[in-house]
């Protein structure tokens, strides 16, 4: 049977014309799946026998709340969704004065390995469907009853390792007869897979890329970032660089601050010196603590951040949101894991 939630509108248009029927009834299917409907009874403007082929042929994808977490200090709302096959991941909600943002997951796990997230504790299980990705934006506007303006592809998983369902996802949920949400309100992020970087370069997406910096020099983008020992620090930057030649689209690099790893002046100068040359925005993070790492959050953020506008360089501090639940990335499937495995969560 075939995944029809992850199906184009034109993949469902030819589907249907091929079974006999009018080609408006694929925009028909696409809009009643991009309403969250669970069954194909559900589509009620449908004639019956139509129904039951979409039924013998086809799959609807529904996730399960395994659990929902609401912070009390600023409304932040964070999903643990049971998939069809028992992987749980991870699914946050925020709420902005210009909108509410959902910040989703691209995998299951992540392989990246980099020492201070807790989504990679016990790697990648496998990758998410194009219809997983839509599900975690369209049941959290549904759960929570709070309309969705933006996307941000920083949950667990590496988007870049994931990219052709990443990209379908992109398609379906910027389409005019779903949700519709615009390029310009998504951002895509990434710990730096340079071949990702290049191909969404050559398709000009008018997206967010935001790359995952957390260090400027291989010595310790190496012990921090697995990745930078495949695609180091130099080889980044220039392909950051082509991206924003092809695109002329500024990126947002995204920095969590460790205490006495990643935040002294010389790297911030060197921050300076590797983004010369393109617009670049600097999201600095207050480092979330994970059990399992021993990096503690930075006490020179002020400092750092001043040190990097004396370049001229654009710098916000990343508003911690969530602070009473467990919203910062893998935290929660993580706890829910130790539980199911009878350790201690606490």
């Amino acid at each position: 049977m075939i995944d029809i939630k992850s199906m184009t509108i034109e993949e469902i248009e030819a589907a249907l014309t091929a079974m006999g029927e009018p080609s408006f009834r694929g925009k028909q299917v696409f809009t009643w799946l991009h309403k969250g409907v669970k069954s194909f009874d559900e589509m009620t403007n449908l004639p019956k026998a139509l129904r039951e082929k979409l039924q013998s042929d086809y799959f609807i994808r529904v996730p399960e709340v395994a659990c929902k977490q609401v912070s009390q200090l600023d409304g932040t709302i964070k999903y643990l969704w049971k998939l069809t096959d028992g992987s749980c991941i991870e699914t946050v909600l925020m709420q902005y004065h210009h909108g509410n943002t959902v910040c989703i997951s691209s995998q299951v796990g992540c392989r990246m390995g980099c020492a201070f997230c807790a989504s990679t504790l016990g790697g990648k299980v496998r990758d998410l469907v194009s219809s997983e990705l839509l599900d975690q934006v369209l049941f959290t506007e549904i759960d929570s009853g709070l309309p969705i303006s933006n996307i941000v592809l920083m949950g667990i998983g590496e988007p870049m390792d994931n990219l052709d369902n990443v990209l379908r996802f992109l398609t379906l949920v910027n389409h005019e007869a779903g949700l519709h949400i615009g390029m310009r309100h998504i951002s895509l992020s990434t710990c730096g897979v340079v071949p990702g970087i290049d191909r969404l370069g050559e398709l000009g997406l008018q997206l967010t890329l935001s790359v995952s910096l957390h260090a400027p020099d291989n010595e310790t983008r190496n012990r921090i970032m697995p990745v930078n020992r495949a695609y180091d620090v130099d080889t980044l930057f220039a392909a950051c660089h082509r991206y924003f030649e092809r695109t002329g689209r500024r990126i947002s690099f995204e920095y969590a601050m460790i205490d006495g790893v990643n935040d002294s002046d010389a790297q911030a100068d060197l921050i300076a010196k590797k983004v010369r040359g393109m617009p670049a925005h600097l999201n600095l993070i207050p480092l979330n603590q994970v059990r399992e790492s021993p990096f503690q959050p930075s006490r020179r953020i002020a400092s750092f951040q001043k040190r990097l506008e004396r370049h001229g360089l654009t710098v916000t501090v990343r508003r911690s949101l969530g602070g009473d639940i467990d919203a910062s990335c893998g935290q929660l499937r993580r706890r829910m894991m130790e539980k199911q495995d009878g350790r201690d969560v606490r």
